[in-house]
């Protein structure tokens, strides 16, 4: 049996023609303890969804017809709706080191609690923590 696993999350709204073919999506979590910057936070989710998996079947052109330059990425990140304006989404794709970025999503979500301590050396305004949460789609 054959599905088509198409991922349309674009912002745009445009679900009927999807971007891509989905082949796996990659999940983490980023933390900013110190210093409440949701940009690092969100960055580190990136990297946490990307840094324990290989994919060898791009460069090793195990999918008939599709070369490395083919692949795409699509992201979504849960962030707390009131830093959402502060997150600089140019710095966050900066940590994907290849693949064409379709759209960065931002949504509700993440998190802002305590650290449970304020360190003024470490450039805390106060003791918030704050939480991102990143889905990476990719496909071709």
């Amino acid at each position: 049996m054959e599905t088509d696993q198409s991922v349309g999350t674009s912002t745009t709204g445009n679900t009927s023609n999807p971007p891509m073919k989905l082949l796996f999506v990659e999940m983490g979590v980023g933390y900013d303890q110190h210093g409440q910057n949701i940009t690092s936070a969100a960055m580190r989710a990136c990297r946490d969804a990307i840094s324990s998996n290989s994919i060898p079947a791009f460069r090793r052109g195990s999918i008939p017809g599709v070369t490395f330059d083919q692949m795409k990425l699509l992201i979504k990140l849960g962030v707390p709706h009131s830093l959402q304006q502060s997150l600089d989404i140019e710095r966050v794709k900066s940590v994907f080191p290849y693949g064409k970025i379709l759209d960065v999503e931002v949504v509700d979500g993440g998190l802002i609690c305590s650290s449970g301590v304020h360190v003024e050396e470490m450039g805390d305004k106060n003791d918030d923590c704050y939480i991102v949460n990143a889905a990476v789609y990719v496909g071709y």
